[in-house]
């Protein structure tokens, strides 16, 4: 038994004899538990923070680079920082000073955290994590306590369970590490903020306990200078969105524990998920699963993860019902963006419904040939033209415009301005901040008209097929790319001629 607690117990006796006794113990005994917190936690009121360490922890599961898809240089940049904790007597003698610290750098949902615990894993390290949001109180001084416990508790626990190395992961690097002075209520930020930066100066090549530090922040702008500067935070590793080839390592490793299947394939799939995050591609996985248990199958074939990307996209279909009008007009609004989709980049469409989901009435989807991260002045353009032809697409054939088509219109009208901002209208080089509001919407205003003309032409020239294509997703719902092709495909070979010069000019130029 523990001293302090047999003191304890004592003081208790103590108390509950004197009670007995007729004499008021209750303000000697506020006073005792109000000093033991103190002298025990250090902070009145306030336990102490206990931050577990995950791997080594029976139960756990383990994670290796292995399951992590794609991020193939974060995966390097983290091997070369590991090698320090791993093999130090091969640094010292080339001379060269560890690594103390890597912030992960990207988007929601990309990997970071796996990341770090498959680099604990990599390096048989203790895994010691942490939100930054745990490290900042109200009360003065708890956050700076807080980073003195988390670095102590790295250091015993490694002592304890045998290992020569520790790494600690802080999420949300942005809150415990913002820039100093930015909240001028109070010091508690910065306070916080200094202690980490202490902490991270204290670490040396000659402890028992090797510590790396692993941030990961969704803005690294906000983070303070003085953390990511060498010596503290050596090097800042980015973890984008995954190329198509990390989609497909991703796809693959969420989907080999579930039945597909022949008809699916993985490469098509990656393919048609451009700007997909690693949370994505996993909850993609688990939603056509989930289809795949409510209709009884005991595979999950491709229909189901069509439906599961669509749904990770807009959400699950609605129990709305437009009317037999409404309907229409979705129809032919959806129609006009697919119609002129397909006629400008052949391929393009990948699904094109009516099924309400979330805020949209309807839907259509485009899956890219390749991914691509620059568009040229022609891309751009024709991005423009698929927007415009929802709502030039109702007034072509049902003679009047709807309030459906003005989230397109917004998106069109932003892709313009970014048009004039590079550089790629009329006016030429322009600085945003100087150039006459105007004149940007002059310019931003002849891109839409030009791009209008060229889409009005491509309607009419294919109205009947316009037409045929409205009515087949009012009887049917949905209708794959392959669908709307097939519509097009027949109609320009019953009469090519009819295409307008501006189509001609456009299909060249693709």
């Amino acid at each position: 038994m523990k001293r302090e607690d047999v003191l304890l117990g004592a003081a208790l006796a103590a108390c509950m004899f004197l009670q007995l006794r007729g004499l008021n113990v209750w303000p000697f005994l506020i006073i005792g538990i109000l000093a033991y917190a103190f002298f025990r936690h250090g902070t009145p009121l306030m336990g102490q923070k206990r931050f577990v360490a995950l791997t080594g922890t029976p139960g756990t599961v383990k994670v290796g680079f292995d399951d992590v898809g794609g991020h193939r240089s974060a995966k390097e940049e983290l091997r070369e920082a590991l090698e320090f904790l791993a093999n130090p007597e091969d640094s010292l003698h080339l001379g060269i000073r560890p690594l103390k610290g890597i912030l992960l750098s990207g988007p929601p949902g990309t990997g970071k955290t796996l990341l770090a615990k498959a680099a604990a894993t990599y390096s048989e390290s203790l895994f010691i994590s942490a939100s930054g949001s745990e490290f900042v109180e109200v009360y003065a001084g708890v956050g700076a306590q807080r980073v003195r416990q988390i670095f102590q508790q790295a250091r015993t626990m490694a002592r304890r369970s045998a290992r020569k190395s520790a790494i600690i992961f802080l999420d949300e690097m942005e809150v415990l590490g913002g820039s100093r002075g930015r909240n001028s209520s109070h010091l508690e930020y910065d306070q916080t903020l200094n202690q980490l930066l202490v902490e991270m100066d204290g670490i040396g090549q000659g402890d028992d306990v090797r510590l790396l530090v692993i941030g990961a922040t969704n803005r690294i702008d906000l983070v303070d200078p003085a953390l990511v500067r060498p010596g503290r935070f050596d090097r800042v590793v980015r973890v984008a969105l995954p190329d198509r080839e990390g989609r497909r390592q991703i796809l693959a490793i969420h989907m080999r524990n579930k039945p597909l299947a022949g008809e699916v394939d993985l490469d098509g799939v990656a393919r048609e998920t451009f700007g997909f995050s690693g949370a994505h591609l996993e909850s993609l996985a688990n939603e056509a699963a989930i289809l795949a248990r409510r209709q009884g199958q005991r595979t999950i074939s491709r229909s189901h993860i069509t439906e599961a990307i669509e749904k990770v996209i807009l959400g699950e279909k609605l129990d709305r019902a437009p009317s037999a009008d409404e309907r229409h007009r979705v129809a032919v609004h959806e129609s006009g963006h697919a119609l002129v989709s397909e006629l400008l980049r052949p391929g393009s469409v990948n699904s094109v419904t009516v099924s309400p989901r979330s805020g949209a009435l309807g839907y259509m989807r485009q899956s890219p040939r390749e991914d691509r991260y620059l568009m040229a002045s022609s891309d751009i353009k024709q991005e423009i033209a698929v927007l415009l032809a929802g709502g030039l697409a109702e007034e072509t054939i049902l003679g009047e415009a709807s309030t459906g088509p003005s989230d397109d219109y917004k998106r069109a009208m932003e892709m313009a301005r970014k048009m004039v901002y590079c550089g790629m209208s009329t006016l030429g080089l322009v600085d945003p901040e100087g150039t006459p509001g105007d004149a940007v919407h002059r310019a931003v205003k002849e891109i839409i008209d030009g791009q209008t003309k060229i889409v009005l032409g491509l309607l009419k020239s294919q109205r009947s097929h316009l037409e045929r294509i409205a009515q087949r997703l009012v009887d049917e719902e949905s209708l794959d790319g392959q669908a709307v092709r097939g519509e097009k495909d027949s109609r320009e070979s019953e009469a090519p001629e009819e295409l307008p010069p501006l189509h001609r000019l456009y299909r060249e130029a693709s």
